[in-house]
């Protein structure tokens, strides 16, 4: 009896297995299909968006599935700075369409092109001329018809196998969206900065912060200069707790430092009459304020090490106006 049960449960587990590869590989060939039918009516699409006035806004609206995949569209244009919001068609139909201004877009997502509860968003958008961007699977539908621009879906088989629940249509739509968003921030010039200013929060915002808003500055920072015999050196390093110490020339510049390793290198009877100058790594690795916390956790990996001095030039001598580590890293949640 057990041996049947066994038996079963490895068919079950092989059915599963070959058809949800067989539905991801439907909705791979539909992002394929997609990408193959990409025209000059994208090109409108993205530059209709573009030519929006500075108080212009993208609204999005579908019905059913479709008004899922609007939310995350809408969510998408917003967070990549072109403001955007979801506006329901059947609210739409009962006061919401006074939300929509002359200034504004409407992108529409049916994929039948039929859908009725969106007649009375599309007639709006026609009497007050108003952009409307059609996403739809049917090019002789009316929404694709009456859009300003219409985005055809290419004709593809659903991943569902009775073909009946919207899977890789919606799929479809949702890339579309993402694509739309991407094509414009990269025509606007959207910068990392410009993507911090929308996401300051959690690890992204963390990973999009520069170097010197997070770096230790001013007595915090370990430093000796060249002359320091390494009794005091040895202090220094202890009480500020980064495991190094930049050493600086006369006129206070970094020109070496020296780490908890270095000592172990150096370890001997005579190292604490020895002066840094004698011990320190010339010319360490160093890195700017301006650049982003991601690219110097980068650097930290690359070179195996645990702290960067911050420096106003990467030219030597340079000057030193801070220091992160790695620990600030873990503490942010950016590894």
């Amino acid at each position: 009896m057990s041996k049947a049960v066994a038996i079963k449960i490895v068919h079950d587990e092989s059915l599963i297995l070959k058809t949800a590869r067989a539905a991801l590989l439907t909705e791979t060939s539909g992002l394929q299909a997609l990408t193959n039918s990409l025209d000059e009516s994208f090109e409108k699409a993205v530059k209709l968006i573009e030519a929006l006035s500075t108080s212009g806004r993208v609204i999005i609206s579908g019905m059913g599935k479709s008004a899922h995949v609007a939310r995350k569209i809408a969510a998408t244009l917003a967070s990549t700075g072109q403001p955007a919001y979801f506006v329901h068609p059947g609210e739409a139909s009962h006061g919401d369409l006074g939300m929509i201004t002359q200034q504004d877009l409407v992108i529409a997502l049916s994929y039948s092109g039929e859908t009725q509860e969106l007649s009375n968003l599309i007639t709006y958008t026609r009497r007050f001329n108003i952009p409307l961007i059609a996403i739809t699977g049917k090019e002789t539908g009316t929404l694709a018809k009456v859009a300003t621009v219409a985005l055809i879906l290419p004709t593809v088989a659903e991943a569902c196998p009775m073909g009946l629940a919207p899977t890789t249509s919606t799929t479809m739509m949702m890339a579309l969206g993402d694509a739309l968003a991407i094509a414009l921030l990269s025509v606007r010039g959207f910068s990392s900065n410009d993507f911090l200013v929308y996401h300051p929060g959690g690890l992204l915002g963390s990973s999009l912060a520069r170097v010197g808003d997070k770096m230790y500055k001013d007595e915090r920072l370990p430093f000796a200069r060249e002359d320091t015999h390494m009794s005091d050196v040895i202090l220094e390093m202890s009480s500020k707790g980064f495991g190094c110490v930049g050493i600086l020339n006369d006129q206070g510049y970094l020109t070496g430092i020296i780490t908890d390793g270095d000592l172990r290198r150096h370890m001997s009877p005579s190292v604490l009459t020895q002066k840094a100058i004698d011990i320190m790594t010339v010319k360490p690795t160093v890195i700017t304020a301006d650049v982003l916390m991601a690219q110097a956790l980068s650097l930290l990996n690359q070179k195996s090490i645990t702290s960067l001095f911050v420096v106003e030039s990467l030219t030597y001598p340079a000057k030193p106006i801070g220091i992160i580590h790695i620990h600030d890293f873990l503490r942010m949640g950016v590894m």
